[in-house]
């Protein structure tokens, strides 16, 4: 038995093997595929290094024990089927627009920063001994590190420059819909403020739901 967030690491590793082996296999032809393997390379790298900076969130993400089917399954998902767009970046000939360049910059920037902001401090509050956390970048949206890490996702799909790659976000978006329902139910029951944060923010998307 080992935790979500060990296989989740492994995962991340065979994602930068992956697009490694991309690289090897086609080439760097051109600005797609330059711009995808930094991006998302950088994003997985950070992924293992934001655990060696701040610790304390191997206590707090994906705490939950897994299996070996578990563990394979985070594997073929999170390693394999998220690098689906990796594929389709580095098979795709075609030149990678500017309007296309101009759109998925901004998305993982700023989805990297929101995400990484709200997670660094959600684990500073919660080491204080903070219980709900709702203000600061928190204070709008109850799930904003999720509303970061789709906006990031969505920037590798735009890079690829196909339909198909948009498969991976549309997972996620429908995983994270679970997340947030099964995470309310539970904070409803452990926060006795929740109720009023709910009614002042929203879940996923600002302004919008």
């Amino acid at each position: 038995m080992t935790t979500q967030l060990n296989a989740i690491n492994w995962a991340k590793i065979i994602t930068i093997l992956v697009i490694v082996g991309l690289i090897l296999i086609f080439g760097i032809s051109g600005q797609r595929q330059a711009l995808y393997a930094c991006m998302h390379i950088s994003y997985c790298a950070w992924w293992l290094l934001e655990q060696k900076i701040y610790p304390e969130r191997r206590k707090q993400i994906f705490t939950e024990k897994v299996g070996i089917p578990g563990f394979i399954s985070a594997l073929l998902i999170v390693g394999i089927f998220y690098s689906l767009p990796a594929f389709l970046a580095f098979t795709n000939p075609a030149n990678l627009s500017i309007a296309a360049i101009a759109t998925a910059i901004p998305l993982f920037y700023f989805g990297s920063l929101i995400n990484t902001a709200a997670d660094i401090q959600k684990t500073t509050e919660k080491a204080s001994g903070v219980g709900l956390v709702r203000t600061g970048i928190w204070s709008e949206v109850r799930h904003i590190n999720y509303t970061g890490d789709l906006m990031r996702y969505l920037s590798f799909s735009v890079v690829a420059g196909s339909v198909w790659a948009f498969l991976v976000p549309l997972s996620i978006f429908a995983l994270y819909l679970q997340r947030i329902r099964e995470k309310e139910v539970s904070m409803r029951i452990k926060y006795k403020n929740f109720s009023d944060y709910e009614s002042t923010s929203f879940r996923l998307i600002p302004g919008v739901w």
